[in-house]
């Protein structure tokens, strides 16, 4: 009984915690703020070399932490075999949001060969938008490409590398480092291998009035970002911060993301590249990018039309076009400049994202789990909740304590039911007097509750 006690305890210490934990996550509908970025907490940290024969080891399906400075070129290293399509992200995150940044500034990702040929490269820089704010790159290894290189198995380098203008500030950049391999078809050689040449370009029908609109407050990073279904969805920007959503889409579905900043009567003092509007795959590589003027008045953004994910994409030539290869989330991240709060004030802009996705799921070609290569049920809750994946994790966790604790308390009761019931029907021997003539102080059985 002490044992069972003991866990009652325990698991009603644990549901306080976890009223504690969602308490916490119901504050304030809009971002009051910039907030440092979200990196992943079991991420390991390493360290990049600047020669490959000492690169660190990323294993698959891990997460990294390192970091980069101004013009550095750094080498890790991943283990390859002959069958399975590799994915190496890197995020790249500057400390400050006032940091001065160039056009141009970025880091380039690319996966090589022991002779130095590249398998796959990408580079994202903060382009026209000219403000420091967290970045996606990746590089990938497909299996049966055209080209005779990185088709073997072993040892593969990863290079980072950063481009930085001589004006720009020469702070370290952090870095989000992940390993991805997709899984196998379930039938080798199923899958189309030429891109397509067309696709629907036209944006879809305005959302019907039934659509979701509600405040759901984006968040810092990819490994905290917010759930969105399709609907308009209402935020709040401060200059200088960047919130991240992530959408499910599955396989032969086209998404579509608009981003409006509201009037703002402060001034009318016209500010190019105030906003800048990106989209990232599930294996955070760098899809589609979009900036935003702002002088005061409405103003909007749509990302450029993307195909529906498919698997011919990864063979067209367009990078926009061939990151769209397979489901799972894609991340939508919206950054403000900080040069918004010199002409109208540091205080929060308000902001609407509508997201559309168009055409009905298909069957995943996997053989097994798709891992973050798809859209399960759970993702599906998820997006319709508003939950990230840590708030999932948290939300999942409660529901268990509740249960474990109505389990619990349920035995409770139980045994002392029983306990109460052979006492009424056993007769009781009279309990020894105690000095004085009164009981002990242990007494007899306890009272019914």
């Amino acid at each position: 009984m002490k044992r069972q006690i003991g866990r009652g305890v325990r698991a009603a210490s644990a549901a306080v915690a976890a009223m504690g934990a969602t308490l916490a996550l119901s504050g304030p509908a809009y971002a009051s703020g910039p907030v440092p970025y979200a990196f992943d907490p079991d991420a390991e940290r390493v360290t990049g070399t600047v020669a490959n024969t000492d690169a660190p080891v990323l294993d698959a399906g891990s997460v990294h932490r390192s970091s980069i400075g101004p013009g550095e070129k750094l080498y890790y290293r991943v283990n390859l075999d002959a069958t399975s399509n590799a994915y190496v992200s890197a995020v790249a995150v500057p400390k400050s949001a006032d940091a001065k940044v160039a056009y141009g500034d970025g880091i380039t990702v690319s996966i090589r060969d022991r002779n130095d040929s590249r398998c796959g490269t990408q580079d994202v820089s903060v382009g026209s938008a000219e403000f420091a704010r967290p970045i996606s790159a990746y590089a990938s290894r497909t299996i049966g490409e055209a080209s005779p290189f990185c088709q073997e198995a072993g040892a593969y380098d990863v290079l980072i590398e950063r481009t930085s203008k001589e004006t720009s500030t020469p702070e370290v950049w952090e870095l989000e480092i992940r390993h991805d391999v997709e899984p196998a078809l379930k039938e080798a050689g199923s899958q189309p291998t030429t891109a397509p040449t067309a696709f629907a370009s036209e944006p879809p029908a305005p959302l019907p009035t039934s659509a979701p609109r509600a405040a759901r407050a984006g968040g810092t990073g990819f490994n905290d970002a917010t759930g969105l279904e399709p609907g308009e969805w209402k935020d709040t920007l401060t200059p200088g911060g960047t919130r991240f959503y992530r959408v499910p889409v599955d396989w032969g579905q086209q998404l579509f993301v608009t981003a409006e900043l509201s009037n703002n009567d402060a001034s009318t003092t016209f500010l190019g590249n105030a906003l800048s509007l990106s989209l990232a795959n599930p294996a955070r590589g760098h899809v589609d990018g979009a900036v935003l003027s702002y002088s005061g008045r409405p103003a909007s953004v749509a990302l450029d039309p993307l195909p529906p994910v498919g698997w011919s994409n990864r063979y067209s030539s367009a990078n926009d076009v061939s990151a769209v290869r397979f489901a799972g989330w894609y991340y939508v991240a919206v950054g403000l400049s900080p040069a918004v709060a010199k002409e109208y004030g540091d205080g929060p802009l308000k902001l609407t994202l509508t997201v559309q996705v168009r055409n009905a799921a298909q069957a995943s070609p996997y053989s097994g789990a798709a891992g973050i290569f798809g859209v399960s049920d759970g993702d599906r809750d998820m997006a319709r909740s508003g939950l990230s994946g840590p708030r999932a994790g948290r939300s999942g966790t409660l529901r268990l304590v509740g249960v474990a604790g109505i389990g619990t308390g349920t035995v409770l009761v139980l045994g002392l039911g029983v306990w109460t019931l052979l006492a009424r029907r056993k007769p009781v021997a009279a309990a020894p007097e105690g000095p004085g003539g009164r009981p002990p102080a242990y007494g007899g059985p306890p009272r019914a509750w």
